[in-house]
């Protein structure tokens, strides 16, 4: 946790400063992961066995190469089968990571975690007598999940809808936003007679 916090803001808004926790951050979006992802090599190097250490300093830069690639705001053909070929990588590191370092350590839940799972049984069983909390539960890597299944859609989604940054849900929230007056002229001037109603009933 320190050596994020000894890493220095970068830019105005590019790296910003790291919390003296940083698992137990709350609350936190997708910059945020972008920071630790960004400044991951340094933080992590030195903290495992050789052995290990060169296979996950591998696997962050296989992560950062792909987020670069995949988040350019211009792309063209050659810039696409670079992101193929670095999803390649990435996986082939990924499975080596699973198979070689995870099975080398044993992981445990966080403690942001184990209180999750707390409320969660909590709520499920309000009616039953409240059992003594557990201790934490071992948790090893998942490679069979949708985010990482997810990673190969990326190419054939850049090509259909264009790059990542040319669509997000906020358009629509705008838009929703922008047209709420619009929208209630427009309701009440098709249902007049609702309006009336209750204007005479005041």
């Amino acid at each position: 946790y320190a050596r994020f916090r000894s890493i220095p803001s970068f830019g105005k808004s590019s790296i910003r400063r790291f919390p003296t926790n940083v698992s137990s951050m709350k609350q936190q979006v997708a910059r945020h992961f972008e920071d630790m992802l960004q400044c991951a090599i340094p933080a992590f190097e030195g903290l495992f066995p050789d052995k290990h250490d060169d296979v996950i300093r591998i696997l962050l830069f296989r992560m950062a190469e792909w987020h670069a690639l995949a988040k350019m705001r211009l792309h063209s053909d050659e810039t696409l089968i670079l992101l193929e070929k670095s999803l390649r990588r990435l996986g082939a590191q990924l499975r080596k990571f699973s198979k070689f370092t995870c099975s080398a350590f044993r992981t445990f839940e966080l403690p942001g975690e184990i209180a999750a799972r707390h409320r969660n049984q909590n709520h499920t069983s309000e009616s039953q007598p409240s059992m003594k909390a557990a201790g934490p539960r071992p948790k090893s890597f998942n490679l069979f999940t949708y985010k990482l299944h997810a990673l190969g859609d990326y190419m054939q989604s850049i090509k259909v809808f264009g790059t990542t940054d040319s669509y997000t849900t906020q358009i629509v929230s705008t838009l929703f936003k922008n047209t709420r007056p619009f929208m209630t002229h427009l309701w009440c001037r098709e249902n007049w007679h609702i309006v009336r109603s209750r204007n005479s009933t005041r």
